[in-house]
């Protein structure tokens, strides 16, 4: 009997762990992306209101923003819309993605400190390298759920 209950316990604890996987997947599969320019990074979204509408703006299709320098530490560009806002003074650092004023989209590859909604953090580029995909000029932001 011992040896029964080991089994459907071992077959239940296979089955969750495929399930989680799986789950898991799913979730990589609809992570909202974006790319610099044609560079793809990685994002680490922040768990907000925000994001979540971003998430659903680019759920159809990617929304592409383009944007200018500003100040020597940050690009910013227009949504096309209004997302919900949680300000907090903030001391932003490279590869901080943040919502400005409900409707602007800023990357930073420099420092700043001002009230903004945290949208998510570049989590694969250095300073150095958050510089040189953004200061050189105006760029182009993509985010969406899928490469197009």
């Amino acid at each position: 009997m011992k040896i029964l209950i080991s089994w459907v316990l071992a077959l239940i604890l296979l089955c969750v762990g495929i399930g989680l996987a799986e789950s898991g997947d799913e979730q990589e599969a609809e992570a909202m992306k974006m790319w610099i320019g044609e560079t793809a990074v990685a994002v680490t979204w922040e768990d907000n209101d925000a994001v979540r509408a971003l998430r659903e703006l680019v759920a159809e299709q990617p929304l592409t923003i383009e944007m200018s320098m500003y100040g020597g530490f940050e690009q910013v560009g227009s949504i096309g819309t209004d997302l919900p806002r949680n300000d907090t003074q903030t001391t932003t650092q490279a590869g901080d993605i943040v919502l400005y004023a409900g409707d602007q989209m800023v990357v930073f590859y420099g420092s700043n400190f001002w009230a903004y909604t945290r949208l998510g953090r570049v989590t694969d580029k250095t300073a150095g390298e958050m510089a040189e995909l953004l200061s050189g000029g105006d760029v182009t932001v993509t985010v969406g759920m899928s490469v197009e």
